[in-house]
């Protein structure tokens, strides 16, 4: 196997554990459980689920005995996240949440496919201040997920193998994800803050939301950080970069 090769198949690996597994198992789930369809859901996704759910956050809510098993949070109408590696963190700390109870602020994380973490808890903080609910946002780009690491899949195997003059191009998905990623973040959090409705119990000029790092919102703190999900994207386009660079090497070398 050639380099290039060993690079190609690192960055697959990465990914296809990490995102493609997860997120095309757990594909439709979420609108299965809001839209009361239970029975719906098909056994891979609970297995994906409760394989997955070491890298999860604990809801505070999900009652004691159901940690790691679908089927039972299901049965006792807990809250589900995503099953995919979680990309990018969000914490906000508020005087109304203790902190014993709460040490790190009401998390909740982004995943590449949807949410999860303490997402209703921060919904009822973001309806407070006249900000849409998470699942507002994003929805277009969570429903293209299953697609775009497929394909993507699809075109890394296809890199490994075909020498093309324009094969590179195979490896663009991969390698632009975390940029891309950040990029998507940022553009939805700046709607989010600048499309404050009148509900909220006060109201907050437009603003921008930190993207990276702490901040402040009225009298909340938010802090903003990537997460285990984003460390795998840049490791894997690394990977993606250096594969290129070892195959036009290796092509000129040849040819």
């Amino acid at each position: 196997m050639k380099k290039y090769q060993v690079f190609t198949l690192l960055a697959l690996l990465l990914l296809t554990f990490s995102f493609t597994i997860p997120i095309i198992g757990f594909y439709g789930v979420k609108d299965k459980i809001t839209n009361h369809q239970i029975e719906d859901i098909p056994a891979l996704a609970y297995k994906v689920w409760d394989a997955y759910s070491v890298f999860q956050h604990v809801n505070h809510t999900a009652p004691a005995g159901t940690e790691g098993s679908l089927e039972k949070l299901l049965a006792a109408r807990g809250e589900v996240g995503m099953a995919s590696i979680p990309v990018w963190s969000v914490s906000l700390e508020a005087p109304n949440y203790p902190k014993d109870a709460f040490p790190d602020g009401i998390p909740v994380f982004f995943h590449l496919d949807g949410f999860s973490g303490e997402v209703h808890e921060m919904n009822t903080i973001n309806h407070f201040i006249g900000m849409y609910p998470m699942e507002h946002g994003g929805e277009l780009e969570f429903s293209l997920m299953p697609y775009v690491f497929l394909l993507m899949t699809l075109g890394m195997i296809g890199y490994m193998y075909w020498d093309g003059k324009f094969s590179w191009v195979l490896m663009v998905v991969p390698i632009a994800l975390p940029v891309g990623f950040v990029a998507i973040y940022a553009a939805w959090l700046y709607w989010y803050g600048h499309n404050m409705q009148d509900w909220g119990a006060f109201t907050i000029k437009p603003f921008m939301p930190t993207v990276f790092g702490d901040g402040k919102v009225a009298q909340f703190t938010t802090h903003s950080y990537p997460t285990t999900g984003f460390y795998i994207l840049v490791v894997a386009s690394i990977l993606s970069l250096l594969a290129v660079f070892s195959k036009n090497k290796s092509l000129k070398e040849e040819g």
